[in-house]
């Protein structure tokens, strides 16, 4: 097995400083977690993948730390968030080691792999959203989740394909991204697109933009809510969600007097996102995509 890297780490911990209560609610292989336990604190882990809890709970063990397998925009896992009373939150939304490197769970474009995704046991995966889905519904998965240029092309490529053969393993895709993308095509596009249809099957976009304003406001006061990003989608909503947070007046910019809250609800610290250094992508080439934000409350009410 894989020894997952915690991405960020130094950059977590030094944000995390001074916090006795955490929720890593993307609790992963623990690595974070592992870090956070060291530094005192107790730790609620939440994770949907059930193979993820197991090695966490494997590694981590029972002391100080608790841990929920669901979703963490799940309602139930939210309401216990607001209970746990922390004082700093950790989403890292990318996938772990373990999880790429696994054949069986079918987020890898390596060769034969099935074509799954699942963070968790249930739900349609990747597979069936290929062979399923609508052409207007895969050009908008390509074009917004993968940034393709070409997404209209490509869905009507998958939907041509599908017509003669299901597709089942990571080979029926590559192929269908390298028949538009053409021979010049490899690992990046892949990895974009993969990553694309893994964002779709696990509906996280919008999981991540219902529970950011619970995290926020589930925060005890002077909590802080850090968000690694690893996609520029997520990194959007993260990046508008703090920036109309920190922002005194939310009123229609023409609206002479203000009726909404009239103050900020904290800051971005810092304003701009916290990035890899060269030593730690050199050592963990994938953490080249990460983004670290962090947003300090004042008032969690």
């Amino acid at each position: 097995m894989t020894v997952h890297q915690p991405v960020l780490a130094v950059e977590v911990l030094r944000a995390a400083a001074g916090a006795t209560r955490v929720v890593d609610a993307t609790l992963g292989d623990g690595g974070h977690s592992e870090l956070f336990l060291r530094q005192g604190a107790e730790v609620l882990g939440i994770d949907r993948d059930p193979e993820a809890m197991e090695r966490a709970r494997s590694r981590l063990g029972s002391d100080r730390i608790s841990y929920l397998q669901k979703p963490y925009s799940d309602p139930d896992v939210l309401r216990w968030v607001r209970d746990f009373h922390p004082q700093f939150i950790l989403l890292d939304l990318g996938v772990s080691s373990n999880q790429l490197d696994s054949e069986t769970r079918g987020f890898t474009f390596r060769p034969g792999a099935r074509l799954d995704m699942r963070m968790g046991e249930t739900g349609p995966t990747a597979a069936d959203l290929l062979n399923q889905e609508d052409e207007a519904e895969l050009q908008r998965v390509f074009a917004e989740y993968g940034d393709e240029r070409r997404a209209r092309t490509l869905a009507r490529e998958v939907v041509r394909r599908r017509g003669t053969r299901d597709f089942a393993t990571s080979d029926d895709l590559v192929n269908a991204i390298r028949a538009v993308l053409g021979p010049g095509s490899g690992p990046p596009d892949f990895a974009r697109l993969f990553q694309a249809v893994r964002i779709a099957v696990n509906d996280e976009l919008p999981g991540l933009a219902l529970a950011l304003p619970e995290f926020r406001t589930a925060l005890e006061p002077v909590g802080s809510l850090a968000i690694i990003s690893y996609h520029s989608g997520e990194d959007r909503i993260v990046k508008h969600q703090f920036q109309d947070w920190a922002r005194r007046c939310i009123c229609p910019p023409r609206q002479p007097v203000c009726t909404c809250r009239g103050r900020p609800l904290g800051k971005m610290d810092p304003r701009k996102p916290i990035l890899p250094s060269a030593t730690e992508i050199a050592t963990n080439p994938r953490a080249r995509s990460a983004r670290l934000r962090v947003f300090r409350v004042t008032d969690a009410t």
